[in-house]
């Protein structure tokens, strides 16, 4: 922020003294064209930047008018749902097609949140950053969920095999996504079901990722925790093994293991990844 940053919020507050700190949020964000990349205004980043300047005593903000209920501050776990658990099980050819569902935002999403919650050993976490959501159904079963997010910053072994340096790291780790949960419901049993679900998703993320956030993926990634499984439906869907994590933890300040390894699983989405996620956006 430079002084004559904080003139023109000054001016901005001075010229609309009726609006509230919402409204001058979404003014100073289309002043700036401060938007994300599908195109929606980065109204709570800039809100959260004009409460600091207040703060600080660079700006004064009119006073707050109400404060809306955030369901995300105290988030209630998702309840059970009625489901039909009759077992499902058999050769892969014999079932019916598959029907992949992205539920985000859509009337399924309850009952993702709900089947992650209470049948995956993690529990339901809602995702942070860009995510997607998939059910996957067989005769109006649902019998899978796929959840798809932003990926962590920092992953030695994964950043070693794309090449690229931190200033690339951080301009292009949005052309990723990381496979943050993957259930099969425990009353299916299906040899090879696993890998070839992983096969079905992998062809059209990138087109639902281009369609709800304005821009493609290049590559997924994922954690196996090494002391549960061994990762090999992975495998078998052609996934790459990169190696394993420091089990230490994105916030750790102790440079010791404090958790389980994990093992790094990466599948490119394009031969060109590398090309791709190395581009340079702006000079150094």
């Amino acid at each position: 922020m430079t002084e004559e940053d904080v003139a023109f919020i000054r001016s901005l507050i001075a010229d609309h003294p009726g609006d509230s700190r919402r409204k001058l949020s979404r003014r100073l964000c289309r002043a700036w064209n401060w938007v994300q990349r599908n195109g929606e205004l980065r109204d709570m980043v800039c809100r959260s930047l004009m409460l600091e300047l207040d703060r600080a005593g660079h700006i004064e903000l009119p006073p707050k008018k109400f404060t809306p209920h955030n369901p995300l501050a105290v988030r209630k776990r998702p309840e059970p749902c009625e489901i039909d658990q009759t077992p499902i099980s058999g050769r892969l050819s014999r079932l019916p097609q598959f029907e992949f569902q992205q539920v985000r935002r859509g009337p399924l999403e309850r009952l993702f949140n709900s089947l992650v919650e209470h049948y995956h050993y993690l529990g339901y976490c809602q995702p942070v950053g860009e995510h997607l959501k998939y059910l996957v159904m067989a005769c109006e079963r649902p019998i899978a969920c796929f959840s798809w997010s932003s990926p962590p910053r920092h992953i030695g072994s994964r950043d070693r095999v794309i090449g690229w340096t931190a200033r690339q790291r951080r301009d292009n780790l949005y052309f990723l996504a990381y496979n943050s949960r993957f259930l099969i419901l425990p009353w299916v049993s299906v040899p090879h079901l696993a890998s070839h679900l992983l096969s079905k998703v992998v062809r059209r993320i990138s087109s639902d990722w281009q369609q709800v956030y304005g821009h493609p993926l290049y590559f997924l990634e994922t954690f196996v925790d090494t002391e549960r499984f061994r990762g090999t439906c992975y495998q078998a869907a052609n996934w790459i093994y990169l190696g394993l994590t420091t089990g230490r933890g994105k916030n750790d300040h102790t440079m010791k293991p404090n958790r389980s390894l994990k093992a790094v699983w990466g599948y490119p989405l394009t031969r060109r990844f590398r090309e791709k996620l190395c581009q340079q956006s702006f000079p150094q």
